[in-house]
């Protein structure tokens, strides 16, 4: 489909539903293949188009010297679910302190770029696939190779929790959170 092929129409509202595609989300399918023939005049269906991008592949919003990675994030782990492509994240680890066998919550790192959650990209639209997979398990960050370390290490030693930026908040604390049940009952 190309631009020069459609075109804005007035429709009888009962039959603008959550499958046609709408003069806002046209840029969407311009240069997307159709998967059944489609008549001048037709109205543009969401299922007409393939589900997602052939084309996209995560590595193409990986920037140079940084890394994709994936780490385990339900909708507990992920602000429940409301993390989505290109928020900002930082991610606390909880682990149990060695010396003190205590439970202790430390953020490990702040303002980390979320380059997707599941399969979901920022240039993925979402109206193209089934709301049944849009729910994801796991979230892909974008890290430098030294962080990437840091997060698969504390994936194995305890469990991480994302927790959501304001899109204009990117700045970074140089004093790094800590808690346990002793600054918990202390009030440190």
């Amino acid at each position: 489909v190309t631009f020069d092929m459609i075109s804005q129409r007035s429709v009888p509202e009962q039959f603008v539903t959550s499958s046609v595609v709408k003069p806002d989300s046209a840029s969407y399918v311009v240069n997307q293949k159709v998967l059944v023939p489609v008549q001048a005049g037709d109205p543009l269906l969401w299922s007409q188009f393939e589900t997602t991008k052939a084309s996209e592949r995560l590595s193409t919003k990986v920037q140079k010297k940084a890394r994709a990675l994936t780490i385990d994030a339900g909708k507990t782990a992920a602000v429940g679910g409301w993390v989505r492509p290109n928020d900002h994240v930082d991610i606390i680890g909880t682990f149990k302190d060695p010396q003190t066998q205590e439970n202790v919550a430390v953020t490990l790192l702040q303002n980390v770029i979320v380059l997707a959650t599941g399969k979901i990209t920022g240039t993925t639209n979402v109206n193209l696939i089934p709301e049944t997979q849009r729910d994801y398990g796991n979230v892909s960050l974008l890290v430098i190779p030294e962080e990437a370390e840091m997060l698969v290490l504390a994936q194995e030693l305890g469990q991480l929790t994302l927790t959501l930026r304001n899109e204009d908040d990117v700045d970074v604390l140089e004093e790094r959170g800590r808690a346990s049940s002793h600054t918990r009952l202390s009030g440190e």
